[in-house]
């Protein structure tokens, strides 16, 4: 994947966690994972980013997301009362840090995230993705539709035998690396849905 240029205004919730440099993630769906939802996600030299770890029996199908040294940053889980697929990622106090919605999309995905930055600016991105789900866009129009992310899933043998998905992840500089790992999750769960 080609390397994104750096935002001219940083997108932000965690600034612990944003790109400094363009920066390529591979998000692997764990293939023996206990509760199903499991991913690993790493750099492009195998070193462990984040976690996220499925919750058992969870109608909701709740996930944890942490750091390497074990914080837990939020959870990401559906909210099932709504007329389009959403999507919440909360603080461990139920502080909501950014809500997906998947919108209409005659061909291909779209979706919306919002939350505030770390800045006290209200973010709003947008994801355009291809009908099979395969490459995805993320844009934040406020900053002229700057690309904050390119998401694009490999098809490999593990996911023909297994059903393991892969993705990997462009985040342009000034972008939070964790909740654009988050949002692309989210793509994955609306497409898994849908199917």
């Amino acid at each position: 994947m080609e390397a994104l240029p750096p935002l001219p205004q940083a997108t932000a919730f965690f600034p612990q966690f944003t790109a400094q440099q363009p920066i390529e993630l591979l998000i692997q769906e764990k293939v023996m994972s206990f509760s199903g939802d499991d991913f690993a996600i790493t750099d492009t030299f195998k070193n462990p980013v984040f976690k996220v770890q499925g919750k058992v029996m969870s109608i909701s199908g709740r996930k944890t997301f942490t750091d390497m040294q074990g914080n837990h940053l939020f959870d990401i889980q559906r909210e099932l009362l709504h007329i389009h697929q959403t999507y919440v990622l909360n603080k461990t106090d139920g502080t909501t840090i950014m809500t997906v919605k998947k919108k209409f999309a005659f061909l291909g995905n779209k979706a919306i995230a919002t939350f505030t930055g770390s800045d006290g600016r209200q973010v709003e991105l947008q994801l355009k993705g291809d009908f099979f789900a395969r490459k995805a866009s993320i844009t934040d129009n406020a900053q002229g539709g700057a690309v904050v992310a390119m998401i694009k899933r490999g098809l490999s043998a593990q996911e023909l035998i297994f059903g393991q998905q892969m993705y990997k992840l462009a985040v342009a500089p000034g972008a939070d690396m964790a909740l654009m790992v988050a949002f692309a999750i989210c793509l994955d769960e609306m497409n898994e849905a849908g199917k």
